[in-house]
């Protein structure tokens, strides 16, 4: 994971810990275009760096991490969005995890940001937090048009992130056998 994502991350974090106001607008930035919502500017546009343009993947990712985060303003190094909606799964023992998941890896990138706030709000509705820097340099890949072979790479990236971590199946080694 970059450095750069993981010093805008600190940077929300201090965020969270020191201006609720700041959050709720970059959460009000979540139902904008990412990088469209002028009260997000003050708080993203440093990080964005003065050679990118507006719809620059990098800067359209940083926008949309960042209104994630004021979402669900829980940050855990390490594991990865695909991995925390694995744990989802386990949770809720519900298929239709699962099956949100593939429909997010198929995601195109104009309802990317809307099922990528479903899903936040979901994780955030288990308390179950992911890694936001890793999360911001995933989509800084996924949001660039002209990297389609990274497209599959980080597709399966996830998928693997996300089987790693669910397993479908109930535990069945804590039921005792009917007929034994």
């Amino acid at each position: 994971m970059s450095e750069a994502a993981q010093s805008f991350i600190a940077y929300l974090v201090k965020l969270k810990e020191s201006d609720r106001g700041a959050l709720s607008h970059l959460k009000r930035s979540l139902g904008f275009v990412p990088g469209a919502y002028p009260k997000a500017y003050p708080y993203v546009e440093r990080f964005v760096g003065a050679d990118r343009h507006a719809q620059d993947p990098w800067r359209l990712a940083l926008y949309l991490t960042a209104g994630l985060f004021a979402l669900h303003p829980c940050h855990q190094a390490g594991l990865s969005m695909a991995s925390a909606w694995g744990r989802l799964g386990n949770q809720r023992q519900s298929d239709s995890i699962e099956k949100r998941f593939i429909a997010l890896l198929g995601a195109d990138v104009q309802s990317l940001p809307v099922l990528l706030r479903q899903a936040t709000s979901l994780l955030s509705a288990d308390n179950l937090a992911c890694d936001f820097a890793a999360l911001q340099d995933d989509l800084a890949r996924w949001l660039n048009p002209h990297a389609y072979d990274q497209h599959d790479t980080l597709r399966q990236k996830w998928a693997r992130d996300f089987y790693c971590a669910y397993d479908p199946t109930p535990d069945t080694a804590t039921e005792s056998p009917k007929n034994a």
